[in-house]
């Protein structure tokens, strides 16, 4: 990282300055955990309820809930006075996004990678990718958006509305390009899992929010209350991580191969999206306070919401979960490269005027 990135990453907790190394550790601690103590994941199993692993939901939640206190409703309205960097975060993602990962995915790994890949895997594989890119982030974004010097207000704003986008657009979304791809989409879990995973966490940390800000006061809620959850998203994140690969230990020690060919769609489709945005956004002359979380928006996904509704929608032995999970593992690497990007081309806006 040159100087400038480093001299902000070393404000970053250690969790998120170490995120790869961590979801490293942590998964081959779940593959060692599987192969050593076969009796975990068998005794985990026995917790499910409609094909949801209770503790598993559980660490969802963690993860969940304190970016969802982040979000500032009353902060949607002022995007009405700078429609453009909205439009561009609203169209790449929704748009774009969804069905430019269901290409590039489906090519490589039922086109590109079929001798290395049966085509049911594959079809998993593809399920996985589909809901990595239906999924924008709505959490990491914030540190991307820090490093690169972005408007923290504006940045809050386009999490917000990709966060109320998602309550209606993900499901219909997923279940038409899932069906394209010939998977059995059991509409009703799909909905379910979106309530569950985004619809009570947003209900549940705007109230808490509310709360905490009436009897509290602004001051303590940013400054004390969101504090005290600063690494309970990465840590929920971590310890599902060892429960999943506790359970795809067999799959990944048997053919390693496909992490890597999983990772070669999801990186291409990674950088695609990226310099689309950002693109378009300096062909508008934003500036690159607006610009660059836009492109970084759409680049990096949900991954919390993608792995939640991949165990919901196919277990946690599933390709799905697998593709959804590697997603993960690329992702900090691959965007700490975008946010250096960013911040080298700073000067291609030097000239552009604001909203």
């Amino acid at each position: 990282m040159n100087s400038a990135l480093e001299s902000k990453a070393k404000g970053l907790g250690t969790f998120e300055r170490y995120l790869t190394l961590w979801v490293t550790t942590c998964i081959a601690a779940g593959l060692l955990i599987g192969q050593l103590f076969p009796a975990f994941p068998k005794t985990l199993s026995r917790f499910e309820y409609a094909h949801v692993s209770i503790p598993v939901a559980i660490l969802i939640w963690l993860m969940i809930y304190p970016m969802m206190l982040k979000i500032d409703f009353s902060s949607i309205i002022q995007a009405t006075k700078k429609p453009k960097g909205l439009t561009v975060t609203c169209i790449t993602n929704w748009l774009i996004k969804p069905f430019t990962m269901y290409l590039i995915a489906s090519f490589f790994l039922k086109v590109v990678f079929s001798s290395w890949i049966p085509p049911d895997l594959a079809t998993d594989y593809l399920a996985g990718a589909v809901l990595l890119g239906a999924a924008p982030c709505t959490a990491m974004v914030f540190v991307w958006s820090y490093l690169t010097e972005g408007n923290p207000a504006y940045t809050l704003v386009q999490v917000a509305v990709n966060d109320l986008i998602i309550l209606f657009a993900f499901t219909p979304i997923v279940a038409f390009l899932l069906g394209v791809s010939q998977v059995h989409v059991p509409y009703d879990t799909l909905f379910l899992s979106t309530i569950l995973f985004v619809v009570i966490p947003l209900l549940g940390g705007y109230l808490s929010r509310k709360y905490i800000i009436r009897k509290r006061g602004q001051g303590y809620f940013e400054d004390v209350f969101l504090k005290k959850f600063d690494n309970v998203t990465v840590v929920g994140l971590l310890l599902t991580l060892v429960i999943i690969f506790s359970f795809q230990g067999e799959i990944i020690l048997s053919n390693p191969l496909h992490i890597l060919l999983i990772a070669v769609p999801l990186t291409i489709q990674t950088f695609f999206i990226f310099f689309l945005a950002y693109g378009w956004a300096k062909l508008w002359k934003l500036p690159h306070e607006i610009a660059a979380p836009a492109g970084l928006i759409g680049a990096s996904n949900f991954f919390e919401l993608a792995v939640a509704v991949a165990i919901a929608l196919f277990g946690l032995k599933s390709g799905a979960t697998l593709a959804t999970v590697v997603g993960v593992l690329t992702e900090v690497p691959i965007m700490l490269t975008l946010v250096r990007i960013a911040n080298n081309t700073r000067g291609w806006f030097g000239q552009t005027i604001k909203e």
